[in-house]
């Protein structure tokens, strides 16, 4: 995790607190690239799977720190494929554009915590004891960012990654998301200033998803399952 669609991680957490304290326990956190294929089996079965976020190593790139345009999406597939408003708590936001045009696909983990959410340290993370889960269980590569892992081996040596938070994956676990509105210069102030919480937080997510330049996706959203 790092900061994304022009928001520090700091910011983001915080964001994300008041979304769990609106949601119950439950918040969404995007993330970029599409579910491990076991995601759908997993969630059918309702499994109990934990999600662990450690912070890149690297820099942010710059257009997650200054995007052209930022979006927020409204819709996600659910685990039986059906398009389904995101909760009314839930403010999942993106930049707007990837490298070949406006931004018509993002994902998010569906998560929750009893308790709140806070950046911490000590606990290590490493990779190295860990494989994809499914498919040829290849070891955990360099570039991958967001991944459904199986332990395989204890953890062996010095490694530089900690685990900074935890929750757990329920309901559909891991879904796509669909239906993004671009968010204004004002709205983006808004989300950054924000204090509320509880129903004045629900308020202000209602308000940030109303919008009339939606971001149509070429692919037909409701047939594909993810």
């Amino acid at each position: 995790m790092q900061a994304e669609a022009g928001q520090q991680l700091e910011a983001i957490i915080e964001r994300k607190e008041r979304e769990r304290q609106a949601g119950n326990g439950v918040f969404f956190w995007g993330v970029g690239n599409a579910p491990s294929v076991l995601i759908n089996a997993l969630a059918r079965m309702e499994r109990a799977i934990p999600v662990v976020f450690s912070k890149m190593k690297g820099r942010p790139k710059a257009v997650d720190l200054e995007p052209g345009r930022t979006v927020v999406w409204r819709q996600y597939i659910d685990v039986h494929g059906n398009e389904r408003p995101l909760p009314a708590h839930a403010l999942v936001t993106s930049r707007g554009d990837s490298g070949l045009g406006p931004k018509t696909r993002h994902f998010a983990l569906i998560c929750f915590s009893v308790s709140p959410l806070a950046l911490s340290a000590g606990t290590a993370f490493d990779p190295n004891s860990y494989r994809n889960a499914g498919g040829t269980g290849a070891p955990v590569g360099a570039s991958q960012v967001t991944a459904l892992l199986r332990r395989t081996a204890a953890t062996m040596g010095d490694t530089p990654y900690e685990i900074n938070l935890h929750a757990s994956l329920v309901g559909s676990c891991w879904v796509r998301l669909t239906d993004p509105v671009e968010l204004s210069t004002a709205e983006l102030r808004e989300i950054a200033v924000a204090t509320s919480s509880g129903n004045d937080w629900i308020d202000l997510v209602t308000r940030l998803r109303k919008g009339d330049a939606a971001l149509d996706s070429s692919d037909n959203a409701k047939s594909r399952l993810f």
